[in-house]
């Protein structure tokens, strides 16, 4: 089976999200798969990374420490931008087309003789026919450790079935809350489920409800929990600690037509394992700072428990070469077009942190939103969140079965008084986007990851 058929088999089984409960949510299923593969996740240590906001930013910093720390390092997350192979990194390389093939060609034989034998009812969803295949892959690797990040809640997702060396919950808030629960509490109990009897599990305060369920869980499970507090900066007015994000270009792709990024960097010194580390991140927005914290912490844990090539300047070196694409990405103006940022906020934290971002560097510029989300989200809301501060909205979809209609972010977005076109596809969103706009404008696309990904590939930018 070529690389093209096995992409088109993968999605043959539907989006992540879109088997029931009772199909995706089965470990029991996961162990009998994984079994028959001879256990691949046992082959490597791993960190396992739960969270509603913040997750993904997260596993990518700490692979990167882990990365610049000598360390072979396995990267699985999700979803993509742009291509597929994007969810599975050994030391930053995605899995190569020829693998991804072999791979999934090995997995889905294996689950289709364990379907003929009766061991398993029905073939492995999206979600645990790539987790397989990532587990696969870093043991044949030969990885030192992975940073797994949960695809959705923690409990019964396919990536817990890993011994994690150390957990780390980043922020919690209301999403997917058809599969993990209506409330901050409920989803909370979701997350925890990635903490192990005795284990280590690194976190930071956040949501009362959030807060109260982590705290009982580790109590119950005897575990200990390390608070990555002492590797987050003050971001009061005045701190001396925190620096206003300075711009720098990435230069990487200066032979080319290609819009180049420009990269937001916070630098601010801490103290890390005893020695004081200057941190300079790439990662935009005061919530990152967050993020890069839980990282640090990690990494500190990790280094404790026999990763002893983690030092403070490896975990400086790592931050510094973090790259996380989509994520309040800044393309600088070039001809024809004005400033543009990429941001993957799609739920209402994600929003209030991207609205904060964006004042913090756009105040008193015009600003062009082009939104696409997909129809499960909380629409109404992001858009009462971000809209006021658009002149005007460009209301489109992704290429995804399950986003909403222009229509329905028009009917979600109208009680924001805000000037809301509907434009059905990316591509004429953009031009449309173009034409409207002034040299001091700034269009920002986002939402839905998929559309992020879509716009990317629009206009150019490579992951």
């Amino acid at each position: 089976m070529s690389y093209e058929t096995a992409v088109a088999s993968m999605y043959a089984l539907g989006h992540e999200l879109a088997h029931t409960p009772s199909n995706k949510f089965d470990l029991a299923h996961m162990r009998v798969l994984l079994n028959a593969m001879n256990h691949p996740e046992q082959a490597f240590r791993s960190a396992l990374i739960a969270g509603t906001n913040g997750k993904g930013s997260t596993a990518a910093t700490l692979a990167s420490i882990l990365q610049a720390s000598g360390l072979k390092t396995g990267l699985y997350t999700s979803p993509h931008l742009i291509r597929i192979n994007e969810r599975i990194r050994t030391n930053g390389e995605e899995i190569s087309d020829d693998e991804f093939a072999d791979l999934h060609n090995q997995v889905d034989r294996i689950a289709e003789r364990l379907i003929q034998q009766r061991e398993l009812p029905w073939h492995p969803s999206f979600f645990e026919m790539m987790t397989a295949i990532a587990f696969a892959y870093f043991a044949r690797k030969r990885i030192d450790l992975a940073v797994l990040e949960v695809g959705m809640g923690g409990r019964l997702d396919a990536t817990n079935v890993v011994e994690p060396v150390v957990s780390v919950i980043a922020d919690i808030s209301l999403d997917h809350q058809k599969f993990l629960g209506d409330t901050v509490a409920e989803i909370a109990r979701e997350k925890v489920g990635i903490i192990r009897s005795g284990g280590v599990v690194v976190t930071l305060p956040q949501q009362p409800e959030a807060n109260d369920v982590i705290g009982h869980a580790i109590l119950d499970l005897n575990a200990r929990g390390v608070s990555a507090v002492p590797y987050v900066p003050p971001v009061s007015p005045g701190s001396t600690q925190y620096l206003e994000p300075a711009a720098r270009k990435n230069i990487s792709n200066q032979k080319t037509e290609e819009p180049v990024s420009e990269e937001f960097i916070c630098r601010y010194p801490l103290q890390v394992m005893g020695r004081q580390i200057l941190v300079e991140s790439a990662l935009a927005g005061r919530h990152q700072l967050r993020n890069v914290g839980l990282a640090i912490a990690a990494a500190s844990e990790l280094s404790q428990q026999g990763f002893t090539q983690i030092t403070p300047e490896s975990i400086e070196r790592g931050i510094r070469q973090t790259r996380w694409p989509g994520r309040f990405q800044v393309l600088p103006a070039r001809a024809g077009w004005p400033e543009m940022v990429l941001d993957v906020a799609h739920n209402p934290a994600g929003a209030w942190a991207l609205r904060s971002t964006l004042s913090q560097r756009y105040d008193n510029r015009p600003l062009i939103f082009i939104f696409g989300a997909m129809r499960d989200k909380a629409i109404a809301e992001m858009t009462e969140i971000l809209f006021p501060l658009a002149e005007k909205v460009i209301a489109t979809r992704p290429s995804n079965p399950r986003s909403a209609s222009p229509e329905e972010i028009q009917q979600a977005g109208s009680r924001t008084g805000t000037e809301i076109e509907e434009i059905p596809e990316i591509g004429p969103a953009l031009e449309r986007a173009r034409a409207i706009s002034t040299p001091q404008s700034v269009i920002v696309v986002w939402g839905s990851i998929y559309l992020v990904g879509e716009a990317m590939t629009a206009v150019g930018v490579r992951i």
